[in-house]
């Protein structure tokens, strides 16, 4: 039985082109790039190269771009970095990805007031519910949701921060679940820091990067070195940065057509379920979200039940965030869409590659299909024996 990976807003395959273009640097051009040598000199021009074209590419300047070890560590020092002193007024959202919001968390023990936005039941900001107030220091708000692909309103925020708020607040962009799948000008988003993540979009995993707004100085969260203006300072992986430029090129250079063929797999995948495992609920939007990205509810399954049905069938797939796969809660992001009772307990998340071919679709949607159908009829049967 082949495996079928649909859990791409976890985790994508490496590229090979991202593989070739990193191995000089694991083996034969290995060198420090802050040593003065041939091999730091080597090192250090290929890393600097490597930030050029990720700059390039988000339209961004070549030194507001920080390499971090991930998204984590990109939303960690983000927040802690521009929250300033205790105490201020911090808004997000219940939409945000954990290492967003458990940072928020860890601010609020420390003193700071946080402001909750509302949510639309399609997954969006409610932008018409808005309100700033005067002393609000930190925004933080995703460009589009790991769990549903819905895409962030930034634009309307950002108005209606000038209207209403701080017009002088920071506002940090969590974009791991955006990079690679849309077009992201850090120039015209208008925010001060973004992050993304290598292995969201076929780089290689343990490294990230925050792109930091020309004129901002983040207090840093590690101390020891000088490296990258100390905002993270520490040897930067060469390879991993030049594996993570050449994926984020070669994304962006067909985004189009990746575009294209993920929403026609995505259309052909849920026309599969709804004609054979109905009923079959969208969570999110059903048009205009990012095209990869599909969460569903089967009602009449326990998300728990039919992860683990799956995942015996050769289809991995979760039930939410990687970071909080191992949770039994029900998904906060669904909550903050006002989802209840079996739409929530039987949501499931389907992320997809432009890697995937129709057949791998086809054959998913068959065994889910199966574990849909004989998870309902062994609980109908439960139903049956209690009445």
């Amino acid at each position: 039985m082949n495996l079928i990976y649909l859990d791409n807003n976890a985790s994508t395959p490496l590229l090979p082109e991202a593989l070739e273009a990193m191995r000089p640097f694991l083996c034969e051009r290995f060198g420090n790039p802050a040593s003065s040598h041939v091999f730091g000199r080597q090192a250090r021009k290929a890393l600097e190269d490597a930030r050029e074209k990720i700059a390039a590419l988000l339209e961004a300047q070549p030194d507001e771009v920080v390499f971090t070890s991930g998204a984590t560590e990109a939303n960690n020092v983000a927040m802690f970095g521009l929250a300033g002193p205790t105490p201020a007024r911090l808004v997000t959202s219940f939409l945000e990805h954990p290492s967003v919001l458990e940072p928020i968390n860890e601010l609020y023990r420390r003193g700071n007031a946080i402001t909750y936005l509302a949510v639309t039941p399609d997954g969006v900001l409610d932008v018409g519910k808005v309100r700033f107030h005067e002393d609000t220091r930190l925004i933080a708000i995703m460009l589009a949701n790991h769990e549903t692909g819905a895409i962030q309103p930034i634009e309307s925020l950002l108005r209606a921060l000038s209207v209403n708020g701080n017009g002088r607040a920071a506002v940090h962009c969590d974009a791991a679940a955006a990079a690679g799948k849309m077009p992201i000008s850090f120039r015209n988003l208008g925010v001060t820091t973004v992050t993304i993540s290598a292995h969201k979009f076929h780089g290689p995993k343990g490294i990230g990067a925050l792109l930091v707004r020309r004129g901002v100085k983040l207090h840093p969260l590690h101390f020891g070195g000088h490296q990258q203006h100390g905002q993270r300072p520490g040897t930067e992986p060469v390879a991993l940065a030049v594996g993570m430029a050449t994926a984020l090129e070669w994304s962006l250079r067909k985004l189009d057509e990746h575009q294209a063929r993920l929403l026609d797999l995505r259309q052909r995948f849920l026309a599969a379920l709804r004609e054979h495992a109905a009923p079959v609920m969208v969570n999110g939007p059903v048009e205009g979200g990012l095209p990869g990205t599909l969460n569903l509810s089967f009602p009449g399954c326990k998300a728990d039940a039919l992860l683990m049905n799956l995942d015996i069938a050769g289809v991995a797939c979760s039930t939410g965030s990687a970071c909080s796969s191992g949770s039994l809660l029900p998904s906060p992001v669904l909550q903050a869409m006002h989802k209840t009772g079996d739409i929530l307990h039987s949501a499931m998340r389907f992320s997809l590659s432009p890697l995937l071919r129709v057949a791998d679709i086809d054959e998913a949607a068959r065994r889910i299909v199966q574990c849909v159908n004989r998870l309902r009829q062994a609980h109908d049967a439960e139903d049956g024996s209690i009445g």
